[in-house]
């Protein structure tokens, strides 16, 4: 079960990193005209938001739960603990950033039919960036937990293998 759950864990891990280094790639080399191509590129963030950020984060999130609870030792390990406060952080910045993604389609899809409002458009684009560096910085965070866990114990307990 415990190797199982790490498997899903895992592959939820790399198609979130995954999702949000093809979500970089494309908003970081499409460029904003023509504004017809540019909408079409937004579709295909919502559409990764869609069917790999949110699917993998449910994968990583609950096999990242399931394996708490299932393994005695980790309940123990405050690591563990931080590592699940970073899961829910990320979940309500990859929700965040899905509605986000949306909204810039949206308002990429009217500049495509002539009704552009750039404002608006250049506060979601700062708004998405901003988004995207706190999601990276979190995968980051709870890989290096993961590999390194660090040895963060509740004071007076017993030593447990971790």
């Amino acid at each position: 079960m415990r190797k199982a759950l790490k498997f899903l864990h895992t592959l939820g891990s790399c198609g979130l990193i995954g999702g949000l280094l093809a979500y970089i790639v494309l908003i970081a080399t499409t460029p904003p005209d023509p504004a017809q191509a540019y909408a079409g590129m937004r579709a295909n963030i919502s559409a990764i938001c869609t069917y790999v950020l949110l699917p993998s984060l449910g994968v990583t999130l609950v096999s990242g739960l399931l394996s708490i609870s299932a393994h005695r030792p980790f309940q123990e390990l405050r690591w563990v603990w931080v590592k699940a406060l970073f899961g829910i952080a990320v979940f309500k910045a990859t929700t965040t950033i899905q509605s986000t993604a949306a909204s810039i389609a949206t308002l990429a899809d009217r500049a495509a039919t002539g009704q552009p409002d750039a404002e608006a458009l250049a506060a979601a684009l700062t708004r998405e960036w901003q988004l995207l560096a706190l999601i990276l910085f979190l995968f980051v965070g709870n890989v290096v937990l993961g590999i390194w866990r660090p040895a963060l114990r509740w004071p007076g307990r017993a030593k447990t293998a971790g």
